[in-house]
């Protein structure tokens, strides 16, 4: 199932893994809102937490994010490459991220993407005693850099770091 990619942190373009992974691969890349969802500040990165019931106040609450779709030719590499790179692996109980498919809302209506969401144990976690993002926006975080400022800190998977797709650059 090819289907683009809702990125809501690291991934958004500007940001540092977007730069790394999906700018060379994007065919187009659009703002898009996820409702249902929680924003929660992570070490260096997000965590997108699927609600399981209204928020407060009675409203689903939404994160910020953008549609990603990459160049159909290397959709698999990219797939399996953003995979390691969010530290998922189908059926691991284990992973930090599970990927699932979810509908988003794009200017151009509703849009099924794959989503990387926090695993059941890390959102367990984070609904406890994690730190919610005000306004679902990875971008608007306090002490934020600037998109076209510094990298921000990369997170660093626990598997081995993919490459780029093309491979690693040398200059």
């Amino acid at each position: 199932m090819s289907l683009p990619f809702f990125v809501y942190g690291t991934l958004r373009p500007g940001e540092y893994n977007y730069r790394r992974f999906l700018e060379s691969c994007t065919a187009a890349a659009e703002p898009a809102l996820w409702r249902g969802a929680v924003l929660y500040e992570g070490p260096g990165y997000p965590y997108a937490v699927e609600e399981t019931s209204a928020g407060a106040g009675g409203g689903a609450r939404t994160v910020h994010g953008d549609l990603v779709t990459p160049e159909p030719e290397g959709y698999a590499r990219l797939l399996a490459l953003l995979d390691r790179l969010e530290d998922y692996v189908p059926g691991d109980p284990h992973n930090d991220y599970e990927r699932v498919a979810r509908a988003v809302e794009a200017a151009s209506g509703p849009v099924e993407a794959w989503v990387y969401v926090a695993a059941p144990a890390v959102a367990a976690r984070l609904r406890a005693s994690g730190r919610e993002l005000p306004g679902g926006d990875w971008l608007m975080r306090a002490g934020a850099p600037a998109r076209t400022g510094s990298p921000g800190r990369p997170r660093a998977p626990r598997r081995p770091a993919p490459q780029p797709p093309g491979g690693p650059h040398t200059p």
